[in-house]
């Protein structure tokens, strides 16, 4: 049996994993997810989020050392927490996410792509604090083949997305990059190019390094292909070749 903590990207929350946890648990593993601060029934003001908080936040839910596994934007929390504590983390998987690069924030990373789907949907708050994506636009960028009723249910939930940690950049050491690691390109994404994922992803060994036929939500559209895959990294885990 494994232990995974599932941490969210931008918008969303622990809410996302419901389906995920539910397949993983099938497999006789243990998951949980968290909200981030200022994400989902966490009531953190946008304007006190910070990038240390987020990582802080996935800390505080590890109880022992745990597979944690961050989805986009959750690659930068869960960096963060193990430049905070590496020996509370076993492994470190990337979901679509970004993979820091040392110096950079999550806004300098997505400006490295040469693709840019999320820009034109993005919609700043009118204090300045938070982003929120165009509703019109969401269901293509981000849910294209998941189900209509898992559409349904995700699009009330979204939240506006703080800023400022997403705009902090984060020195990245080998507290982090010395850990075993994984990454999981979804190739239909709409949202963070698969060609960037792949990029970003290049530095990983190569049996740590794997494909999903979905779209930017595999926690809906693919929940069980998700888990399985998570179960092979689990399998992984205690062999040094996840190492990046």
């Amino acid at each position: 049996m494994a232990r995974f903590l599932l941490v969210h990207g931008s918008c969303h929350g622990a809410w996302c994993w419901d389906d995920t946890i539910t397949a993983l648990e099938s497999r006789g593993h243990a998951a949980t997810a968290i909200d981030l601060p200022g994400h989902g029934n966490d009531p953190t003001p946008p304007g006190e989020s910070t990038l240390r908080a987020c990582g802080e936040a996935v800390l505080a839910e590890l109880r022992e050392p745990a597979i944690v596994v961050g989805h986009s934007w959750g690659g930068f929390p869960v960096t963060q927490a193990a430049e905070i504590a590496p020996d509370k983390i076993q492994q470190l998987v990337y979901l679509c996410a970004y993979v820091p690069r040392s110096g950079h924030s999550l806004a300098t990373m997505r400006e490295l792509s040469d693709e840019q789907p999320l820009l034109p949907a993005i919609r700043r708050t009118e204090d300045g604090l938070s982003f929120t994506f165009d509703p019109d636009m969401v269901p293509d960028l981000f849910y294209h083949d998941c189900p209509p009723e898992a559409v349904a249910r995700a699009m009330p939930r979204l939240r506006p997305q703080p800023i400022a940690p997403q705009r902090t950049p984060l020195d990245v050491t080998e507290r982090s990059a010395d850990l075993p690691r994984s990454y999981i390109r979804c190739t239909e994404d709409r949202a963070i190019p698969p060609a960037f994922q792949a990029e970003m992803a290049a530095g990983f060994a190569p049996e740590a390094r794997f494909d999903l036929a979905a779209s930017h939500s595999p926690f809906l559209s693919r929940p069980d292909e998700l888990a399985a895959l998570l179960d092979h990294v689990a399998a992984q885990s205690e062999a040094p070749a996840g190492r990046g």
